[in-house]
């Protein structure tokens, strides 16, 4: 009886159960025209009108009124922050039919072509702007490093023979080998992104985020692979001055940023011609089997506190451990 009762009370509940079918909104879409091209135009360019730009062009002309009616030419320099204000199109144009309103101000505003603007200005976000700075000289900041250190290295040898340097004269700590990894591996999901998913980057350009958890699994992997390279980047630095002399130190960090540094050049130009994938498996197998065989110490000195790789009459302090 007292079944049969609480079955009953459970079809009343499911027969009976309240369902909350939303706000009625029927006029949500019933957009205008104009509105339905913003949101078009949006989807394929990843701006729209509002959109904040940085002007990093030394000048960026602006003309008052489209060409047909152009009168006079307005400047926006460097620095200056603009706002697209309006967007048309132009069918009779054919040099670029989509021309941009920008202002700075009330009075400084002016039409400008899509391809000249974006070419002259960065979003207003200093995410977008590092990414601008970064691709236009890192290769010349790479070179230039990778030559100084090599230099300094040469003259090192010259005068100390033993020199520590990632992969071949290592000290005991898999965090410089993790971390030249982590820019390989980075630097090749970053050229694997420019030809797989450029309209992807090309968006993630526009609305940068440092949250790998809202972006789509790709953005985010290389996302947590910069915020990776960070945390091991920082734990290598603290493992190095512990174990080296500040001399040693110096000069350990600038190989290894060096060593990054080409990693980065390298898997990035040649994944862009499918080398980089096979590359990447090689330099994985090199740089562990290179770690495990040289600088990986399982057991550590009870007298001294230096690594041993076996048990046994330490070589350094002469200590037996067993």
């Amino acid at each position: 009886m007292r079944l049969r009762s609480l079955i009953y009370a459970a079809v009343l509940l499911l027969l009976t159960a309240c369902y909350n079918q939303g706000q009625q909104t029927p006029d949500a879409w019933d957009l205008t025209k104009q509105q339905i091209d913003s949101i078009s135009f949006s989807t394929t360019h990843h701006y729209s009108q509002n959109y904040n730009f940085v002007v990093t062009a030394r000048h960026l002309p602006l003309a008052d009124a489209l060409p047909e009616m152009a009168f006079d030419t307005l400047y926006v320099s460097s620095g200056d922050r603009v706002v697209v204000a309006e967007i048309v199109t132009v069918p009779t144009d054919t040099i670029d039919s989509v021309w941009v309103k920008v202002a700075r101000d009330q009075i400084t505003q002016g039409w400008i072509r899509e391809s000249d603007l974006l070419q002259g200005v960065s979003p207003d976000d200093p995410i977008s702007q590092f990414i601008d700075i970064f691709s236009d000289i890192h290769l010349l900041i790479f070179l230039a490093v990778c030559i100084v250190v090599g230099g300094v290295y040469a003259m090192r040898r010259l005068m100390r023979q033993h020199a520590y340097i990632v992969h071949f004269n290592d000290i005991s700590s898999v965090y410089p080998v993790a971390l030249c990894l982590l820019v390989a591996a980075s630097a090749t999901l970053y050229a694997s992104i420019q030809m797989f998913g450029a309209e992807s980057w090309r968006h993630y350009y526009f609305h940068p985020s440092l949250n790998p958890f809202a972006l789509p699994w790709h953005l985010g992997l290389f996302v947590a692979s910069v915020w990776a390279i960070i945390i091991v980047g920082v734990a290598a630095v603290d493992d190095t001055v512990h174990q080296l002399s500040s001399l040693d130190a110096v000069l350990y960090l600038s190989g290894l940023f060096a060593v990054c540094a080409v990693d980065y050049v390298v898997f990035s130009i040649f994944t862009l011609y499918y080398v980089g994938y096979p590359l990447l498996l090689a330099y994985v197998y090199f740089s562990v089997s290179r770690y495990l065989r040289h600088s990986y110490y399982p057991y550590v000195c009870g007298y001294c506190k230096k690594g041993l790789r076996h048990k046994g009459r330490c070589p350094h302090c002469g200590m037996m451990n067993l």
